[in-house]
């Protein structure tokens, strides 16, 4: 108990640490287009380098800098992935649109394929209506589970009293408990009202942006969570389909150790990764059920309860299946595993395909995670406005952009999510998004919050649902780990 809890106060304080060591850096801008990679004494992975805005590697000892985006054409889209380049005409402004000047900063964690590409998309629109307001890209890699090292800078900026003009941000307790409530957040409702946002986002995820009835970001997209991916050719070598239960899975497993290489592809360098298969275990059929899963955090179902251990039991099983090399590898690495053959299968969210499309890589396929046909665990990236930004017209210009049908249409395009808005055009999306967004519309579809990914619980229970399943697979200690997650959940005022 004293060790996980240790563990924490170890993270809280790294954090802290990354932050403090790169804050000077984070409030002035460089001249490289390029978003920054978190410092080498991080562990952090080094992001792919697509030709429209290309990672470069700080020095192991100094701090990474925000950088200014690039300026595209009025019109312009991202540079394309391995599986083709979204096309729309040009960007317009609305009649009585302010353009803005002087300077935008974003935070973001986007730094690997697919996500440098989605997210130049919206700068190019960005840039197209405001073509006098330089973009600086603050966007930082690396840190635990989704940017643990841009959050702790991005905590330091907030606290210190010098936010940048938005920032990306889960929808849920992710924003709610790290910044709403303390007052750092600007309302939206009028910027909501006067965009028609409440016609065109799904009443759910208006929820989520909302506390006290006021919303306080804009969702850009809808990510999966819980998807199974899997190397089409090493599971047509042993004669398998996608597995739909565990006992399925752990056959394959059998098969695929038979030829020396590994099951299920993991990156436990840092928290995360772990938790999240565990999350994905956990809300199954055979387990807690989706609905069992939600009371985690109502109070209709108990820490204590016995099919939580069941769960631990059966990531025991699946643990000597992962890589061998699990727990030094970084989350931006995990994909490497699959595209080279090293594991045949991941349960990872649909960023997945983004990343491997960049690559060139195309040979994969996707289904429901074993035992969890029908139930979509999500987490929806957004963006808000904090109180006493230097440009606040650049900022109400920025959200616009992440709001809008045009910027939601390109972006998901290349991020592998699907828009937050139900009037996208989805037509020339790829087969993945189309099923992702059938699956998300069907009324008998179980949507469920990810914890590991902000929506399901505030940020303190996250940390510590993080580290103690990272303790677990390192230490293989199912007692112990119930331990830790009893003591967390009544931390957190979960019933136990």
């Amino acid at each position: 108990m004293q060790r996980v809890s240790n563990r924490r106060r170890f993270l809280e304080l790294a954090a802290v640490s990354v932050a403090t060591t790169v804050i000077a850096a984070a409030c002035a801008p460089a001249s490289v287009s390029s978003p920054t990679q978190a410092p080498a004494a991080a562990g952090s992975p080094a992001p792919t380098q697509p030709a429209a805005a290309t990672a470069t590697q700080a020095p192991s000892a100094a701090a990474p800098t925000p950088t200014s985006a690039p300026a595209p054409a009025a019109g312009a889209t991202a540079t394309p992935s391995g599986f083709g380049k979204f096309t729309a005409q040009p960007v317009t402004a609305p009649p009585g649109y302010t353009p803005a000047t002087g300077k935008l900063e974003i935070f973001s964690w986007w730094t690997s394929g697919g996500e440098v590409e989605a997210l130049n998309y919206l700068y190019g629109d960005f840039k197209a209506l405001n073509p006098q307001c330089e973009i600086v890209n603050s966007a930082i890699t690396g840190g635990t589970a989704s940017g643990g090292n841009m959050k702790a800078v991005l905590q330091t900026r907030m606290m210190g009293g010098d936010p940048p003009e938005s920032f990306q941000i889960h929808l849920g307790h992710e924003l709610f408990d790290s910044y709403v409530v303390a007052g750092k957040m600007e309302p939206l409702d009028t910027l909501y009202a006067d965009e028609g946002y409440d016609k065109v986002f799904p009443k759910m995820l208006i929820e989520l942006a909302s506390y006290q009835g006021k919303p306080y970001s804009v969702p850009c997209n809808i990510h999966r969570t819980n998807v199974l991916w899997y190397n089409t050719a090493m599971l047509k070598d042993i004669g398998a389909e996608p597995p739909t239960t565990w006992d399925e899975l752990l056959a394959i497993a059998e098969k695929l150790k038979a030829k020396g290489v590994g099951t299920l592809g993991l990156a436990e360098s840092s928290p995360g990764p772990s938790a999240q298969l565990f999350e994905s275990i956990l809300m199954g059929h055979s387990f807690l059920g989706p609905a069992g899963y939600r009371g985690l955090f109502t109070g209709e179902t108990s820490w204590s309860d016995p099919k939580i251990t069941d769960a631990l039991n059966l990531l025991a099983k699946l643990i000597p299946y992962f890589n061998p090399d699990y727990l030094s590898v970084s989350w931006g690495d995990i994909n490497d595993l699959m595209i080279n053959r090293k594991v045949a299968m991941m349960v990872m969210g649909d960023w997945t395909p983004g990343v491997l499309w960049s690559k060139g890589f195309n040979d994969f396929g996707w289904a429901d995670p074993p035992d969890g046909k029908g139930i979509y665990a999500f987490t929806s990236d957004s963006f808000g406005l904090p109180k006493g930004v230097k440009n606040r017209q650049a900022a109400i210009n920025w959200l616009k952009v992440c709001g809008s049908k045009h910027g939601q249409e390109g972006f998901n395009f290349y991020k592998g999510s699907i828009p937050a808005r139900t009037d996208a055009d989805l037509s020339q999306y790829t087969d993945y998004h189309k099923w992702a967004n059938k699956l998300w519309t069907d009324p008998k579809t179980e949507i469920v919050g990810s914890i590991v990914h902000g929506v399901a619980a505030k940020p303190s229970f996250n940390v510590d649902f993080q580290t103690a399943i990272n303790v677990f697979v390192t230490k293989k200690d199912v007692t112990a780990a119930r331990e830790a997650l009893l003591k967390a959940a009544k931390d957190a005022g979960f019933k136990t």
